[in-house]
């Protein structure tokens, strides 16, 4: 059993884990799109680093373990047993099963995202990224019954009509040497890994649901990592068929900020880009899905500023519009959620509350 964390000791984890959040993802997209921009070609490569720094939810799982074994050994000795009775994992064999699914899914989503980014600005396909919320509120009314309010109807139509604003441009802000065919597929693209992590979500979701054992910050964790590691093999495959391993020294040696530092880009990519998936679920633990969702919503616009200035982008009338229809669209969204939130509260005891919470990645 995972002992519980002190009020204290979660802010603490709140704050760090908001850095994190911010780093992963404003970080992460700048420099997959400054790998493109400076001669990498390789879009099995950029999907592989997605996911390949995997191994660093290793440092948090053994401070867990520790941190459990410590409690679990100070109650023994209250209780004058010397047996250890921490688990090592908590995992069981059908959440394994079920996570491997998600990972194939996620490995899926990687590459259609790194196609995007290899292909648009990051301004835009960070705003197409963000109709996944739409396809995550459809995806979640089939899988999990999520109820619709005005407020998400709402949201879905803005995050809509945000996509059909930059569509009607297509091409307007197309890199120059980028054939038109690529950048409509690069938009497409973005699109299918947004409506792939809108589907991802809500099967998450089901899985904790159908779970039948306790949701702890360990074992999502856990879940992370095996899904990680899963999308990570997939991608791996790609490049071994595509034969990126055997082309990064000569892309190295072309890359045109150097040699060293094409290795320094591809490491640092990998590692920002895995902070999103630690910060995310780390904010979802210690406070929840809804402050994570606004952090997300608020970084947005930070990604977008910096993606203008770092790589002169043009940041045309027409992404003003569909960033501000993607930002009233969040508000809309998470405005219900946390009137619906506030509603459940009233209606519910503590004790119910407490065993209703649970955290998804």
């Amino acid at each position: 059993m995972e002992p519980q964390v002190s009020s204290t000791m979660k802010r603490a984890l709140l704050v760090i884990n908001c850095i994190i959040l911010a780093v992963g993802t404003c970080g992460g997209p700048l420099v997959m799109r400054l790998y493109f921009i400076k001669g990498g070609k390789r879009i099995w490569l950029s999907c592989w680093l997605e996911t390949a720094a995997w191994p660093i939810n290793f440092i948090p799982l053994a401070i867990s373990y520790l941190y459990r074994c410590k409690s679990n050994n100070n109650d023994d000795d209250n209780n004058n047993n010397n047996n250890n009775t921490t688990k090592l994992i908590l995992m069981t064999p059908r959440i394994f099963i079920a996570t491997i699914g998600i990972g194939i899914l996620q490995g899926l989503a990687n590459y259609f995202y790194a196609y995007g980014i290899a292909k648009l600005p990051v301004s835009t396909s960070g705003l197409l990224f963000a109709t996944q919320l739409a396809f995550t509120a459809f995806f979640a009314f089939i899988i999990v019954k999520l109820k619709f309010t005005s407020y998400s109807v709402n949201s879905v139509f803005l995050l809509t009509i945000g996509a059909v604003v930059l569509a009607l441009r297509s091409g307007g802000d197309q890199p120059e040497g980028e054939p038109k065919k690529e950048y409509i597929l690069g938009f497409i693209m973005t699109l299918a890994s947004a409506a792939l992590t809108g589907l991802i979500f809500p099967l998450v979701e089901l899985i904790y649901k159908k779970a039948q054992q306790a949701i702890t910050y360990t074992l999502v964790l856990e879940f992370q990592t095996v899904y990680c590691f899963v999308a990570t093999v997939l991608s791996t495959v790609g490049m071994i068929i595509n034969n990126d391993f055997q082309a990064i020294s000569r892309e190295a040696k072309a890359f045109e900020l150097g040699e060293s530092r094409y290795y320094v880009v591809i490491v640092w990519s990998a590692i920002i880009l895995q902070f999103y998936f630690l910060g995310a679920i780390g904010v979802i633990y210690s406070a929840s899905s809804l402050v994570s969702g606004i952090l997300l919503s608020v970084l947005l616009p930070v990604t977008e500023v910096l993606a203008v200035f770092l790589y002169g982008e043009k940041f045309s009338a027409e992404k003003g519009v569909s960033l501000a229809l993607s930002l009233w669209g969040f508000a809309s969204y998470f405005y219900g959620d946390h009137k619906d939130n506030k509603r459940r509260e009233n209606n519910q005891s503590p004790e119910t509350e407490m065993s209703d919470k649970t955290c998804t990645p």
